[in-house]
């Protein structure tokens, strides 16, 4: 499901300040069903997904950690 414009300015809100980070932004997916894409500045670091079952809509994020990100620690 796409997530309409409001529901991406209160994912970013809450996003922000949960993070204490302002620089976390979220962007309209490409496609009709396609998730959002949140960035941390110009960094891609995953998506969110909305998901409505029973009539009780939730919201997913998906955050992969490349092994190659983890090397230097």
């Amino acid at each position: 499901m796409q997530l309409t414009p409001e529901e991406l300015d209160k994912i970013q809100t809450y996003l922000q300040q949960l993070f204490w980070n302002p620089e976390i932004t979220l962007h309209k997916g490409s496609g009709n069903d396609s998730p959002a894409e949140v960035y941390v500045g110009k960094e891609f670091i995953g998506v969110v997904y909305k998901n409505s079952d029973d009539g009780e809509i939730s919201y997913d994020w998906n955050m992969s950690i490349l092994t190659e990100d983890i090397e230097q620690f």
